[in-house]
Order: C-alpha cells, then structure tokens, then sequence
C-alpha cells in the first residue's frame, strides 16, 4: 500500500510545481519518511525534521538555513498526538490525510493539528441507520484494545442503547493469544448475535477480524455467517488481498467509502501491485538509502522525465484508492502556502520593499490560512465544508467478500448523505449485494425476538435488554402503522382504527334517519297516532252537540285533542339530519305543547272539583265554574312554560352539532341542547304540572256522578309520569342517536297514553253504543 500513498504524494507535489499560477517561482520541496508505526521511530523521525544540521540536535544550525513549514502525516491517534506534541513546541503545522480521531479535533491540546479529511466519526449515524433499517437490534461491539476503542466503546454504547440498539457483549481484541483466549468465553453467552460492529485502526484490522473468525470457528461452530459492520473509512483492498482472512463463518463485511465519481475493480490486483512498484522505483525514487536511525544524509532526488506524461488509466487507479487523500492534502497545502505567500508579498509592497524574500515565511504564519482552507472538489471525490466549517463528505456504502482465489470485490450497494438535505439520508439498495455461494441468499436476523407487526406496540420485559420486549395490540381508538412501533397514535376525532389496527379510516356519519329501521318504525308509530288523533277529534267534532261531548267540557277536550295532535306531529322535528332550524324547535315546541296537554287535564280536573263543590248549599265556588277559569289556568300554566323556552333561546339555545366521541366508529349528528340546565327545568316544570295533575285527579276520582273523568285523568297521568321518569335514566345511559330514539318514543308513548285513557272510551260509545249517548241515560245513570 506504502507504493500507491508515496506515487499520489509525488504526483501531486509534481503538478503543483508545474503549475505556473500556483506558488510561480517556486518548488515546493519535501522528505519522506516511515515511522514503521513504532514510537521510537516516530521521535528520531520527528528529530530529523527539526534539526536543520547533518546531526539530529534539535535548535542547532550549521549553514543550513532550510526549515520543515508543514507535516504531512495519516497515522494513528497515538503516533498522531505523538507528533502533536513535539511539532507544537515550534508551532509547525500538521496537517493528517488520514480519518483522525475525535480526540485531536480540541484545539485546546492541538492547537496547530488540521485535517483534510471527515473525522472518522463522521459515519456513525450511517451506521445507526444502517443497523436500523435491516433491523439488527441485538449486536456484538467489537473494540481494539487502544485508547480510542476504550473511548469508542464508552461515547458510542449509550448512543446505540437510545436507539433501541442492544449491546449484548462488548469484546476487547488483543493479538496476544493468552488474552484472546480468556475473552472468548464471552461469546458463547451470546451464540446468536450474528452482527458485529468492529472499530477498527489500521494496524489491527485485519488481525481482529482473524482472531474472532478463530473464536467462532473453534468454540461456537456457527451454522450461518456473520456479518460485520466496521467503522473504516479507508480501501480494504490491500490489506483483504494480503491477508489469511477467509469468508467461511463470515457473511459480509459493511463499511462506508467517501464518495467518488467512479471506483475501480481490482480483478487483477497482483499485476497491478508490481506494475506500479516497478513505475515507482524506475520514475521517482533514489537510488540512496541509508539506515533509519543514522546520521543524515543530504541526497536530491529527482524526477525524471519519463514521469512527467502518466497514462490516465495508471492515474484513475491510483487515485481511485484511499490514496486520493494524500494528493487532495498536498493541494490544500500548497493553496494554504500560495496564500500566505501573497499575503507576505502584498504586506511587503505596502511597506514600500519591492523584493520579496521568501524565506521570511514562518510555520506559524500558515496556520490562518490553513484554518481557512476551501476544499477543492476533484472529480474523484466529494468531500465538502460542513456546517461547523470542518470537513464532511457523503458515503457509499460498500460491501466487502473475498473468494477463494484471493480476489477482492467490493460493491457499493448505498449511500449515506447529507449534503443535499437537512437530515441525513440513508439509501440502501439489496439487490446489489454479493453473497457468497455457500450461504444463503439474504442477510442473517439478529434481533432478540420477532418484530411487532403493525397494530401492535412494544412493551419492555422487565429485566431483560431493551430489545426484548413483548407485543400488545394497541388499545382502543389507537393505531400503529409501522412494525416495532414505540407507542400507538390516536386517530383523529373523525376517524377510527380498521380491524387490524394498523390504520386510521373515517367514521360513518350517522343520525335517526327515515332510512333507518329505527327511524321508520317511529316515524310510522307517530303518523299512525296522528291519524288516529285527527280520526278521534274529527268524531267530536261530527258529534259536537251529543249529550257525553257536552259533559266532558268539549272546549277543553279539543284543545287537549288538538295538543296531543301536535305532540305526534313534533315527533318529526327529531327524525333526519339536525338543522339548525330544527333544533330551536324541537324542545320547545316539545315542552310548550305538552304544558298545554297537562294544563287542559289540569283545567278539567278543577272544574270536576269545583263542579261537586257547587253542589253543596251555601258554596260560593259556583260563580268560579265556566270557561274562564278553565282558560286561565291553561294560559297561565303554559305561559310560565313559554317563559322558560324564551330564557332558553335567549341565553344558550340548542344548536347541530356532531358527536365524535361517545360512538367509536360513528359520528353523531345530534342537536345540542345548549343550556342542559334549562332543558331540565324545562322538562322539570312540565313534571310540576303532572304531578299536581295527579294529585288532584287522584284525590277525586271517587266522586259519584257521570261527569266525573277524575278516574280516567288518574290513569292517563299515571301512565304519563311513569313514561317521563323512566326516560330520565334511561336517557342519561344511552349515546348518539339511540338518545333521540329514547326522547321520541318518551314522546309518542306519553301521548299515546293521554289519547287512549281519556278518548277511547268515549269513542267506543259515541261510535258503537250511540243508545247510551242520550241525555235521559245520563241523567238516569
């Protein structure tokens, strides 16, 4: 890999030097050196570099005037902040080409640390989401044994618990085989985590992956493959290509690629890797070399000529590679140096010296323009300035096999973004997988227990993790339209849950309608007891002047005839829609007529009283009988009802409304009764009126004589108040259009029993016995 990451070095150092708008009149020079990733190595490296004598003696200068401006490095965190920490002391930039960690982001420990590439935690939302949407809930995390797998494992374990995520083991890796073997034991706890997320570094990627790979061979014997999700950023061509990794209990390997505009397919990788060693070695190397740790040796290398016209295709491959980091690094600091060197010049021109000295260009000065750095978007890759102004970038997705005969493939097959929307986008596309061909052909489940359908909610199992959990049906009225829902959602009020539960679909509309068989049946109930009410007053009035029509005081008949008449006929303001013309009517009209009815049964029970009263010698009620009274007492009786409607419509009269609540898949069309206060009293009074009625009938109905009705009022009232006290309860216990049903049938009911008590009888005489309908019966009788 060392080949491809010096070549893209050199060829970007090549164009910037070639470029005549970039830093003209001067060559960018450069050392390359190899760390071996040892810390001893690092720090004679680092002496080197700060030590402008043959010898390494840091602030020592014999002649040589030459100082290092910036630093170019893509190792890890632990080699990172070792050369953090001695650069910093001189305040030389450095600049990682590599996917740094978090921790080097604090400017208050890495003041002068800059990076040209997203921070390697750019990617965990992706993984998040990609954990979610193939629902793998019950996973393993996987951590190499290094500060930032510790820190990795602490910051990111919440992060995944608050997404329904269950961490059922966390592993540390080691290469030391003792330790290896110790740890294992874990895993046979937890046999069927078949997802593992791995934090990888560079150095131990490919060893972690063998070690657990051995675990799993040896210990658990897993029927189906594994597949693991890593957090590197970088090609894993080479380090898949040489490496004893095998795919036998691995199902796939997931990881995220910074976008490019093509990738390339290594299907001859061997060839290639000494093709570009041998381009290496013939067109940019020395010849010289010397020992690692030695005295410094000053040898120029040259480029030579032949290097100069690459073919496109050897360049596309080469920077199609993680490599691309390296060349976008050497020209953002390039571009960050011409910056600053123009700054330099126009300062000086300011003060009057036209000669620009460039050697008067310190480190430090670099740091305000490397800090400004605007990335420069190649065709090769998509990396951009984030909100925060740090560098971001949108991911491919890639899935990662090797076959048998070594050869690596990698196919994208979606892609993590957020550049072109407020939140970050996940796109999958499955059938772009590769599966190997001895397993099967979808991905393995890992999740604790099966998912909640739609319609039903997840309940936590008390003591077990939060991705174990029991399913219930969301309660009445509720809905859930995805699986593993959190919680049910109430409809709206216009709406209901189906069968199922997964979905919210509109009520039926519904009120007492002439379609209905409950409308019918008392819409025909009330038209045949308004017939048989006209049919009764029409016989009364054929007979008008017959001596038993006489005797019952015909004129307050007619009138308690013609009330009951429109009693039935009201019956109607409460069958179909509401309107809001029908709803001032109905409890009004309904109150004001039946005090009327009662009055004129009020009206006739008095007059049977003073009629007896009047008989007795000496009684002064004689000059009380007569039809004043009687209308007086039901035009006043019926006033006081006129005046309790009247405050009724003034202050809150009924009006249509719709009851969305008391039906669960139905709304109501109801009329609302505005003032519930006022209905009672309305209702409240005309049981005064009744039960007066009563009492008085009741109190005469032995009175002797043919006039007397008292017994048949008794009866009629007795019938009347049992129907309206019943309808109270009754009334409060029914909902929708049932109250209206129970209102109406109060209505014709009541009615029915005043009609037939006081009438009938009347009727069967003057109609079949008219021989008794004689005034010398009466008298005789």
């Amino acid at each position: 890999m060392m080949y491809w990451k010096l070549l893209s070095f050199q060829m970007a150092i090549q164009e910037v030097n070639h470029n005549r708008l970039l830093l003209p009149n001067i060559t960018l020079g450069y050392t390359i050196h190899d760390n071996y990733f040892d810390p001893r190595m690092t720090s004679a490296v680092l002496l080197e570099l700060l030590s402008a004598g043959e010898a390494n003696i840091p602030n020592y200068s014999c002649r040589k005037t030459k100082s290092t401006l910036v630093v170019l490095e893509g190792t890890d965190f632990e080699y990172s902040t070792q050369i953090s920490t001695m650069l910093g002391t001189y305040k030389i930039p450095q600049v990682s080409y590599a996917f740094a960690s978090p921790s080097l982001s604090d400017k208050t420990y890495f003041p002068f640390f800059y990076e040209s590439v997203p921070k390697e935690g750019v990617q965990y939302p992706g993984i998040i989401a990609l954990l979610q949407y193939f629902k793998w809930t019950l996973i393993g995390l996987v951590v190499v044994d290094t500060n930032n797998g510790e820190q990795f494992t602490r910051t990111f374990k919440p992060v995944l618990t608050q997404d329904n995520i269950c961490v059922v083991f966390s592993q540390t890796i080691t290469l030391d085989s003792e330790t290896m073997r110790l740890n294992s034991l874990s895993f046979l706890q937890w046999s069927q985590v078949n997802v593992y997320l791995y934090y990888a570094e560079a150095l131990s990627f490919i060893e972690g992956i063998h070690v657990i790979q051995h675990i799993l061979g040896s210990l658990i014997k897993p029927s189906v493959g594994k597949v693991w999700v890593t957090t590197v950023l970088w090609d894993l061509t080479f380090e898949m290509t040489y490496s004893p990794l095998t795919f036998e209990y691995t199902h796939s390997i997931f990881s995220f690629f910074i976008q490019t505009e093509k990738r390339t397919k290594y299907d001859d990788f061997e060839s290639f890797y000494l093709q570009m060693k041998k381009f290496a070695d013939d067109g940019f190397l020395c010849s010289y070399a010397k020992h690692p740790l030695a005295v410094k040796g000053w040898t120029r290398c040259r480029e030579k000529e032949e290097t100069e016209i690459l073919p496109q295709g050897m360049v596309e491959r080469i920077l199609t590679l993680d490599t691309y980091n390296i060349y976008s690094a050497v020209w953002n600091v390039a571009t960050s140096i011409d910056a600053a060197y123009s700054s330099l010049s126009n300062r000086m021109m300011t003060s009057h010296k036209i000669r620009l000295d460039t050697e008067k260009l310190k480190p430090w000065q670099l740091h305000p323009f490397l800090q400004a750095i605007q990335f420069l978007n190649f065709s090769t890759n998509r990396v951009y300035v984030g909100e925060n102004g740090e560098p971001a970038a949108d991911f491919d997705l890639v899935n990662w096999l090797k076959f048998p005969n070594r050869s690596v493939v990698s196919i994208k097959f979606g892609s993590f973004s957020r550049q072109e929307s407020l939140e970050p986008k996940l796109s999958i596309n499955q059938h772009a997988i590769v599966w190997p061909k001895w397993l099967k052909q979808s991905l393995p489940p890992s999740r604790c227990v099966e998912s909640c359908p739609p319609g039903f909610m997840k309940v936590a199992q008390e003591g077990k993790p939060i991705c174990c959990y029991d399913c219930h049906i969301c309660a009445e009225g509720t809905i859930s339209t995805v699986e593993d829902a959190e919680q049910c959602t109430r409809c709206p009020e216009d709406q209901h849950p189906n069968k199922y539960r997964d979905q919210c679909i509109p009520k039926r509309i519904n009120f007492l309608s002439y379609k209905d068989d409950l409308g019918i049946i008392l819409a025909s109930i009330a038209m045949f007891l308004a017939i048989t009410t006209g049919f009764v007053l029409g016989i009364f009035i054929k007979f008008l002047n017959t001596p038993l029509v006489k005797a019952n005081n015909r004129d307050l008949s007619f009138i308690l005839l013609v009330s009951l008449l429109f009693s039935f006929l009201i019956s109607f303001l409460f069958i179909g829609q509401p309107t809001r013309a029908t709803c001032l009517l109905q409890q009004t009209a309904f109150s004001i007529i039946f005090s009327v009815a009662v009055s004129s049964l009020l009206a006739k029970t008095v007059t049977v009283v003073l009629a007896f009263l009047a008989t007795k010698p000496g009684n002064r009620v004689k000059r009380w009988l007569g039809k004043s009274l009687a209308n007086s007492i039901i035009l006043c009786s019926s006033t006081v009802q006129v005046i309790i409607c009247s405050i009724w419509l003034g202050v809150s009269p009924p009006f249509p409304t719709s009851d969305k609540q008391s039906q669960s898949e139905e709304i109501v069309l109801q009329c609302n009764a505005g003032s519930v206060a006022m209905f009672y009293v309305a209702l409240g009074y005309m049981g005064f009126l009744a039960a007066i009625c009563f009492t008085v009938a009741f109190l005469v109905k032995n009175l002797p004589g043919v006039f007397n009705e008292a017994k048949s009022i008794t009866f009629s009232m007795l019938v009347f108040c049992t129907v309206w006290v019943s309808f109270v309860p009754t009334y409060l216990s029914t909902k929708g259009k049932y109250m209206v049903a129970v209102q109406v049938f109060s209505i014709l009911a009541s009615s029915a029993g005043l009609l037939g008590c006081i009438f009938i009888s009347k009727c069967y005489i003057i109609l079949l016995r008219p021989h008794l309908n004689t005034k010398e019966h009466l008298m005789i009788k």
